[in-house]
């Protein structure tokens, strides 16, 4: 799962760069992926997940082990 965040989903997205010439040519806008550790008090260990930054305020506003539930009922990750 290289460069999509393993809670909002968020993935690269392909454009356009244009030059003050108007010309284009392709570019990737890359998610601003973090790996970060979380503990889970449920189970009394970390959890390390590649998250952007939107998705560490998910974390932060609904707490890690109902975000992880519903991580994993998106399919976005599969944490034993």
């Amino acid at each position: 799962m290289a460069r999509v965040c393993q809670v909002t989903g968020k993935k690269r997205v392909i454009g356009n760069n244009v030059s003050h010439s108007k010309r284009r040519t392709k570019r990737e806008f890359a998610p601003n992926l973090k790996t970060k550790r979380f503990w889970l008090e449920e189970e009394q260990r970390f959890v390390t997940l590649k998250v952007s930054c939107k998705g560490m305020k998910t974390i932060y506003k609904n707490g890690l082990a109902e975000t992880l539930k519903e991580s994993r009922e998106k399919g976005l990750i599969n944490i034993v």
